[in-house]
């Protein structure tokens, strides 16, 4: 598998393949094999419905292929104009509505072959783009979503989003196929200083962490940034390196990590800080067995210190010793909230990121509704969280009654009306849409969250904080690994329970029952929350009792961050 990849990505013509010829044949609703590889680079995936298959592959059809499309929003800022467009990409286009990433990128699924190239054109008509979403290069840059510090913030950002800008893929192929813009000289033959004709060995992240908050989960990047502030004043970052949640069942090969920390830089070192890095995965990451080719295996193979020299011969320039840094949680705040420059600011929690109008709540009219206003007042944000949730951000203040106006009537407003312990949960996509899932994840969410409000409930917890991640399989999109408690896919209605991680990101859970149904899991976690409710001391977080009286052993724990 790995040759295969390695060979498509040096043949693709700068990533270009054979899509062209792919997009226009009409008998298959798929793309050829190796442009199934290719478009990723792109932004978009070949998915099909699985909750069809087989039923089609009895009836002799191919399978139902679909593409998901995932736009590149760097720190997850969209404009309400922006957001008014993609949501009527949303409707023309894709099946149920809009989801918000683990990344803080949007999502369109169920957009058919035939559409694929109108609905990319259309989202870059938004002054968005799709190119490097996913396949084996730096993707979307996550950047924390802290409504205390907009000055910060926003300085944060934009440094985040010109990296994600730097670090683009030097290639016109993007937009030949998408925007029909003319072959130039030298088309297919673009030098690539950064990612050569190889690109990277496997998918890059990079997360930038604004504390006291550990929303992006920067312990989980390959390459992080955490901010270092005195007065309100950006004096540089600390680097960490080598964080990454995937895995595969039964393989010790393959493991989460969280990332080690390099050292402190200041702003100006960032960019040569960030090239070398990616340069010396791109140079020394596996490339022989795929599923070895994060930057967290180089780590592993290489040592940290060999790579921390590399890194900064590369960038010339030196790690000096790296500042304590102070968390004290890793998820959203949600209602009205003043940030320190008397900004108002609106936190809406959005279960599994998914934005789609149902029976019980019209969050997609409710959302459209919300741009409009602030879209004909000219001023605000939508931020897209990295806990897939939606930050409405510098909202004037008297826009505060109408918008709440709008909350009330299309329920928007799902932290206040739905189970408690929804309010610090994620989940993947998984079925039906993504191929790699095992069990559910999306879908399944709200069910299994109702039923462990019920056993919170019933232990006298029931306004308990409790951090909840469902994966569909070992991959981890949902950060699931560095959660109190986790649900990671085995096979349909199975899953493995993890059990153990802290709540700002800075510890791995561990494996605690293998392979196990709902039935098992909900009477592990009745036993476990009936004597947590029994003997834990002021203020101690589940994950934390856990860890305290033995139930888990202790992970890998991040020794140079202040607990809070």
């Amino acid at each position: 598998m790995s040759h295969n990849v390695e060979a498509i990505k040096a043949n693709s013509a700068r990533l270009r393949g054979s899509l062209l010829q792919s997009l226009a044949d009409s008998i298959t609703g798929a793309l050829k094999t190796d442009d199934q590889t290719l478009i990723k680079y792109h932004g978009s995936y070949q998915q099909d419905d699985r909750d069809v298959r087989e039923p089609r592959r009895l009836a002799k059809l191919e399978p139902d292929y679909s593409f998901m499309i995932r736009t590149r929003t760097p720190g997850g800022v969209v404009t309400p104009s922006q957001w008014l467009k993609l949501d009527q990409i949303a409707k023309d286009y894709a099946t149920r509505g809009l989801r918000i990433t683990s990344r803080q990128a949007l999502q369109f699924h169920g957009v058919i072959k035939t559409e694929l190239k109108s609905t990319i054109a259309e989202i870059n008509s938004t002054l968005m783009d799709t190119l490097a979403a996913c396949g084996d290069v730096n993707r979307n840059v996550a950047v924390a979503i802290n409504p205390a510090q907009s000055t910060l913030h926003q300085q944060v950002y934009e440094l985040a989003a010109n990296l994600s800008d730097r670090l683009l893929p030097n290639t016109r192929a993007y937009y030949e196929i998408w925007l029909d813009e003319e072959r130039r000289y030298g088309s297919g033959e673009e030098q690539d200083p950064i990612y050569g004709e190889h690109y990277l060995p496997r998918k890059f992240k990079i997360g930038f962490a604004i504390p006291p908050v550990n929303d992006v989960d920067v312990y989980t990047q390959d390459l992080g940034f955490i901010a270092i502030v005195e007065d309100q004043e950006l004096l540089g970052f600390n680097v960490t390196v080598g964080g990454g949640m995937g895995a595969s069942h039964n393989d010790p090969e393959t493991f989460p990590r969280l990332a080690d920390t390099l050292g402190f830089i200041p702003i100006a070192a960032l960019e040569r800080i960030a090239i070398a890095v990616v340069t010396t995965q791109r140079d020394y990451g596996n490339r022989e067995v795929r599923k070895r080719a994060r930057l967290k295996y180089t780590i592993e193979d290489r040592g940290l210190d060999w790579f921390k020299q590399e890194v900064e011969r590369r960038a010339e320039t030196n790690f000096s010793a790296a500042r304590t840094v102070r968390f004290t949680h890793s998820g959203d705040s949600f209602g009205w909230q003043y940030g320190v420059d008397g900004r108002l600011h609106l936190g809406l929690r959005i279960v599994a990121g998914r934005i789609e109008d149902t029976e019980s709540a019209s969050l997609q009219s409710g959302m459209r509704a919300i741009a409009e206003r602030l879209a004909a007042y000219g001023q605000g944000q939508i931020r897209l969280t990295p806990n897939q949730n939606v930050l409405l951000a510098n909202i004037a203040p008297e826009l505060r009654a109408e918008i709440d106006q709008i909350i009330q009537s299309s329920k928007l407003d799902l932290h206040q009306h739905s189970a408690p312990v929804l309010t610090e949960s994620m989940a993947c996509v998984a079925l039906p849409s993504c191929g790699l899932a095992m069990a559910e994840a999306e879908r399944y969410l709200p069910e299994f969250a109702g039923k462990l409000q019920q056993l919170l409930d019933q232990h006298g917890l029931a306004k308990q904080s409790l951090q909840l991640r469902i994966s569909g399989c070992p991959n981890g999109c949902s950060r699931p690994y560095a959660s109190e408690i986790a649900l990671v896919g085995k096979a349909p209605g199975r899953y493995n329970l993890m059990l153990g991680g802290d709540h700002v990101g800075s510890r791995l859970n561990t494996l605690y029952r293998e392979n196990i149904d709902e039935a098992e899991i909900l009477q592990s976690l009745s036993i476990l929350l009936a004597s947590y409710a029994k003997d834990r001391v002021v203020a101690e977080r589940f994950g934390d009792f856990l860890l305290r009286t033995g139930v888990v052993k202790q992970a890998k724990t991040i020794s140079a961050v202040v607990l809070s």
